[in-house]
């Protein structure tokens, strides 16, 4: 969510850069708040005058009391009673004009970045650089669901039995593989300086509307019937959640955590033959990166988190690449952010294993995360990033690493969490 009084003084640079996300219908939006503003803004004024004339009047009562003057008192004292009704319908009025400012400022996305390449999808993203040489081998590089059958390692019919599509059974040396990336990911970051977490797997609806849009929100996330609560997508939305409401201070900045969680997801739609398996399915597991730090801080950041992304990758003989998502791709409270995709030697090109992305303010906004300045307070800052969310990235490590004879090759880095294992033997 932007600064009310940014809209106030830039409309025409708000209004810009929602053209440039492609999201024409969200323009009247601007002019709705502009006005609502005005009228909110009389409306505080009013009020502010009634209070004033109330102890103009309270004042005056008090003197006529002492002087024994009771029954011009009493007449006074109507007209105070007349003003505490004005006051209360003005009051009314106040909550009403904020309320529906909000419901359309929590619309408006937020300022991108003047960086960000402008696309309507993500067929405009921008590649911005390669790291490792992308390799195909000689021989046939089986689908990742073959791979992991060939070691008795998935089984996705019993998962389709005990709870329908997109969910999955990981067994024997592929479910041990999984989670020894998992604490790899964990150590590499805390050997970073990253506080280790794991937070809560629900969250309330504020919580919800503070971290994502409602549109995010409807497409991702699974509602606990009942009760108001959700069931987290990703790690990020409960450790951003964990900082609502306060006042840090600049001597505990920033804050740097990774945090683990299994994440669940809607994934709604059909999304291609590429994409079956345990590429896009409802329950995953992932290691997050987030940061909430001073904003000018915000953006070396941002460079430093999705680089530890690739460190990783690399460190596991997987070469990727970094695109810069593009306007169109953002949602509405990105102000820029960096996919980092992995090569798929199988399909003979690069897939998406994570993204980086600096919010700005525009969480900490919605959720009241401030920081004590000497001049007042002001908002942080808030960033995440994927360190790894298996099982897809399973499928970047198992083609990776594939050899001709069905082996997978352990990078020396993964040996100690699997035992000491140099492959894995079908």
């Amino acid at each position: 969510m932007i600064d009310i009084k940014f809209l106030r003084d830039n409309p025409d640079l708000v209004k810009e850069n929602i053209k440039k996300k492609f999201q024409d219908h969200k323009l009247i939006l601007v002019d709705e708040v502009l006005d609502l503003d005005v009228k909110n803004r009389q409306a505080k004024l009013n009020g502010d005058n009634l209070r004033m004339k109330r102890k103009e009047l309270s004042d005056k009562i008090g003197s006529l009391m002492r002087e024994g003057n009771k029954a011009e008192a009493e007449n006074i004292k109507l007209e105070v009673q007349k003003i505490n009704q004005e006051l209360e319908s003005n009051e009314a009025l106040e909550e009403k004009y904020a309320l529906e400012i909000k419901e359309r400022m929590m619309k408006i996305p937020n300022i991108m970045h003047e960086s960000v390449p402008i696309g309507e999808d993500d067929s405009k993203n921008v590649e911005l650089q390669k790291y490792g040489e992308p390799f195909v081998p000689d021989y046939e590089i089986p689908y990742h669901t073959d791979i992991m059958e060939s070691f008795s390692g998935l089984d996705l019919d019993s998962a389709r039995r005990v709870a329908g599509n997109g969910f999955y059974y990981l067994v024997g040396d592929i479910a041990r593989l999984h989670s020894s990336l998992l604490s790899y990911a964990r150590d590499f970051m805390i050997n970073k300086g990253f506080t280790y977490c794991i937070p809560p797997y629900m969250i309330r609806s504020d919580i919800v509307t503070g971290v994502m849009s409602f549109d995010e929100m409807d497409a991702m996330m699974y509602k606990i019937e009942g009760e108001d609560l959700y069931l987290i997508g990703t790690s990020e939305h409960s450790m951003i959640g964990k900082f609502k409401d306060q006042i840090l201070k600049k001597a505990d900045l920033p804050y740097t955590m990774t945090s683990y969680s299994p994440c669940f997801r809607k994934e709604k739609g059909a999304h291609g033959i590429e994409e079956r398996g345990v590429y896009r399915i409802h329950q995953f597991e992932k290691q997050e990166m987030v940061v909430i730090c001073e904003p000018e801080d915000s953006w070396n950041w941002y460079d430093k988190m999705w680089n530890y992304t690739v460190e990783l990758f690399r460190s596991l003989d997987i070469p990727v690449r970094t695109l810069e998502c593009c306007s169109g791709d953002l949602a509405d409270l990105k102000a820029k952010s960096v996919d980092v995709e992995a090569w798929s030697p199988r399909q003979k090109k690069y897939f998406e294993v994570g993204s980086c992305t600096n919010m700005t303010d525009a969480q900490a906004r919605r959720l009241g995360i401030r920081i004590k300045g000497e001049n007042g307070n002001y908002f942080a800052h808030t960033l995440n990033n994927t360190v790894i969310a298996p099982p897809r990235m399973l499928i970047a490590f198992l083609e990776n690493n594939y050899n001709e004879d069905g082996s997978v090759n352990i990078p020396e880095v993964l040996r100690s969490y699997m035992g000491g294992m140099k492959k894995l033997i079908p």
